[in-house]
C-alpha cells in the first residue's frame, strides 16, 4: 500500500512540475556538451600544439647558438614586444609593412565587425581614446544594430516566407505544417550555397595560402558571428584592389547576417520547434484574467439567484392571488 501511494504521489510531482524537469534535463544536456566540446578539442588539438611549442624551442635555441652575442634576455623583450604589436594587428616584417590597419577601409571592416559583434581580434585600437569610443560607439552601435536587423529581417519574412507558404497552402491544399518544412529546407540550402559554398571557392581562389576548408572554416565563423580571428581576409602584402576588397567582405558579411537571421526565424515559426521550446518554458500566469473569470463567475451566479429570486417571489404572489370560493355555495348546488 505504501509503495503505491509513494509512486503515486512521485508521478503526480513530476506531471506537476514537467516544465521545470525539462529544463534541468536542458541545462545538464548543456553542460555536458560544454564538456564533450572540450574533450573532443582538447584531445584533436593539444598534439598540435605540443609540436609546435618543440619547434619553436628548438628554432630559439638554433638562433642563439648561431647568434652568441645576442643573450636569451634581449631576445626574450624584443619577441615579447613583437608579439604584443601583433596582437594588435601591427607587424614588423618588411613585406608587411605596406598594409595599414587603419585606414577608411580597413576601419570600416572594424566598424562592421564590432556592430555585428564578430570581432575578430586582428585589429584594435592602441590608444586610449580609440579605447574609450570603442566602448562608447558599441554601447549606442550595438542595439542601434539589432533594431535594423530586426526591423529588416521582419519585412524580409512577409516576402520570403509567410505570403510563400500561405500561397502554396491556399493553391494546392497542402498542409501548412509540410509546406512551412519543405520551404524552410529549401531556404537553408539556398543560404548555404549562396553564403557559404560559393564564398569559399571564391576565397579560397582569391587567399593564396586558403584551401576551400579554410575558407568555408572563415565563412560559417564570421556569419554565426563567432569571429576567432585567425583567419581574416584581405591581409595579404600582395593583395590586389586590397580597399575594394575590404568593403566587398563588410557588405557579405552585412548580407550573410540578414539572410542567416531570416533561416533562423524560418525555423523558429515551424509548429514543431514551437511545441518543443513550450516545453521548456514556465507557463504563463495571467492573475489579471483569473480574477476576470471569477467576477464573471460571481456575477452570473448573482444574476441567476435573483432571477431564481423574482421567479419564486411570482409563483407565490400568483398563487396567492387566486380567489377561493366559500364551502357553503358549493354545499348549496350540490343540495340542489
Amino acid at each position: 500500500m505504501l509503495p503505491s501511494l509513494a509512486s503515486n504521489s512521485c508521478v503526480r510531482l513530476i506531471q506537476n512540475h514537467k516544465s521545470t524537469w525539462y529544463f534541468v534535463s536542458l541545462v545538464l544536456g548543456y553542460v555536458l556538451y560544454l564538456v564533450f566540446g572540450a574533450v573532443v578539442f582538447s584531445s584533436v588539438e593539444l598534439p598540435y600544439e605540443d609540436v609546435l611549442r618543440q619547434e619553436l624551442r628548438a628554432i630559439k635555441k638554433q638562433f642563439l647558438q648561431e647568434n652568441e652575442c645576442l643573450s636569451e634576455e634581449r631576445l626574450e623583450r624584443f619577441l615579447k614586444k613583437a608579439l604584443d604589436a601583433s596582437n594588435y594587428g601591427v607587424s614588423i616584417l618588411n613585406n608587411a609593412s605596406a598594409n595599414w590597419n587603419w585606414d577608411f577601409t580597413s576601419a570600416l571592416f572594424f566598424a562592421s565587425t564590432v556592430l555585428s559583434t564578430t570581432g575578430y581580434g586582428h585589429t584594435a585600437p592602441l590608444s586610449d581614446g580609440g579605447k574609450a569610443f570603442c566602448i562608447l560607439y558599441s554601447v549606442i552601435g550595438i542595439p542601434f544594430t539589432l533594431l535594423f536587423l530586426t526591423a529588416v529581417v521582419q519585412r524580409i519574412m512577409v516576402f520570403s516566407t509567410r505570403r510563400p507558404v500561405m500561397y502554396i497552402h491556399r493553391r494546392w491544399g497542402l498542409s501548412k505544417p509540410l509546406v512551412a518544412i519543405v520551404h524552410a529546407t529549401v531556404l537553408a540550402a539556398l543560404a548555404v550555397s549562396c553564403f557559404f559554398l560559393i564564398p569559399a571557392a571564391i576565397f579560397s581562389a582569391l587567399e593564396e595560402n586558403w584551401n576551400f576548408l579554410e575558407s568555408f572554416y572563415f565563412c560559417f565563423i564570421s556569419l554565426s558571428t563567432i569571429g576567432l580571428g585567425d583567419y581574416v581576409p584581405g591581409e595579404a602584402t600582395d593583395q590586389k584592389f586590397r580597399e575594394l576588397y575590404k568593403v566587398g567582405i563588410t557588405v557579405y558579411l552585412i548580407l550573410g547576417l540578414i539572410v542567416m537571421l531570416v533561416v533562423l526565424e524560418t525555423f523558429c515559426e515551424l509548429q514543431q520547434l514551437k511545441q518543443l521550446r513550450k516545453m521548456f518554458y514556465l507557463k504563463k500566469e495571467k492573475p489579471q484574467d483569473h480574477l476576470a473569470i471569477l467576477e464573471h463567475d460571481h456575477l452570473s451566479f448573482t444574476t441567476v439567484s435573483n432571477r431564481a429570486t423574482v421567479y419564486s417571489e411570482g409563483k407565490i404572489q400568483s398563487f396567492v392571488g387566486v380567489p377561493t370560493q366559500p364551502s357553503s355555495l358549493s354545499d348549496d348546488a350540490m343540495i340542489q
